[in-house]
Parts: C-alpha cells; structure tokens; sequence
C-alpha cells in the first residue's frame, strides 16, 4: 500500500509505527492508495483526517493511525498528558473567562480547563494572523491579550507546536491562579 502525508503530519506517522510513507506538500500529487492529513484537508485520495492541535488530538490520531495500519505506536508517553492534571488547578482553571478567536485555539484552551465565552473576558487569544483584524480589542485587553504564533511562526512538528501554544496559555493565564 503506497502510504502518502503531509510534511506535518509525518512526525505523527513515525509515532504511529508506520515503516513506509511518502511525505509529500501536494498528497494528490503521488498516485497514493491512502494520504494522512490534517483534518481540513480535502482531497481526492481516500484519506484518514486527524486533528493535531490539543495533546489529546495528537495521542488520539497516533493511536487511530497505529490501529489503522497495524502497527505499535511509539508515543513518548508523558509528552502526550495534559499540562496540568491536578484537580485544584482545574477547578481554578474552570473560573478563568476567556475569549478566544479560532476554532484550534478554542480547542487548546478548553483542553487546559479554562472557560471560553464570547463576552466579558478576563483574557482574550488570538492567532497572529488576526492581529491587525481585531486590534481595537487587543489593545482594550493590554496584557490581557495573548498573541498565539501559528503556520510559519510555528514549528511544524505538531509536539513542538502544541508544547509552545501550551506554554505561551500556561505562562499567561495562569498568572490568575
């Protein structure tokens, strides 16, 4: 079976345990019999759609694609928890209002506890790309306003993108706790 990804999904497929695949930008372009990609991706090859924005999305598409393909994932195992398990810290997590621009960020700070709403925000994330979009409204939040780097701003390992968003929330909106 002629196996094709994604530049970005292809770290993910080497923790699936799958020994042979094409890496490609242009998955179409290979003639291949399945592509990985991301989620969004439309494409014309029968493809498996994984999402890679939350720690649990990775650890959940390293193990659909290791079962998809029969093989033994080699997840680095405490890469792939939560940032912070601990139930108090949750529980103070789940007090922190946040206004979130972008669905993957939506995703990532709900993944960490804290509560998205669409007003009266204590802090407010946005993707770099909204910036110039939404600057009345991150000048209004201050140091409440957290810029979150996405595509070439971003490592495309989805480890090391996810261990940065993470942080960067980590840092700032724990600053409440």
């Amino acid at each position: 079976m002629k196996i094709i990804t994604t530049p970005m999904c292809s770290e993910i497929m080497e923790m699936a345990g799958v020994p042979d695949y094409i890496i490609s930008e242009d998955p179409d372009s290979e003639k291949g019999d399945l592509v990985v990609v991301l989620w969004e991706t439309k494409t014309r090859t029968p493809a498996l759609h994984i999402k890679l924005n939350t720690f649990s999305q990775i650890e959940n598409s390293i193990n659909m694609i290791a079962a998809e393909m029969g093989t033994k994932s080699k997840t680095p195992g405490d890469l792939l928890t939560k940032v912070n398990d601990s139930q108090y810290i949750d529980n103070q997590r789940k007090k922190i209002k946040v206004k979130v621009y972008s669905n993957f960020l939506r995703e990532i700070v709900e993944d960490m506890g804290y509560t998205t709403v669409e007003t009266q925000a204590e802090f407010l994330v946005y993707p770099d790309y909204l910036k110039d979009k939404i600057n009345h409204e991150i000048e209004a939040m201050g140091h409440k306003a957290i810029e979150i780097p996405t595509h070439q701003n971003a490592p495309i390992k989805p480890l090391e993108r996810a261990k940065m968003r993470y942080n960067i929330l980590e840092n700032k909106l724990c600053t409440k706790l």
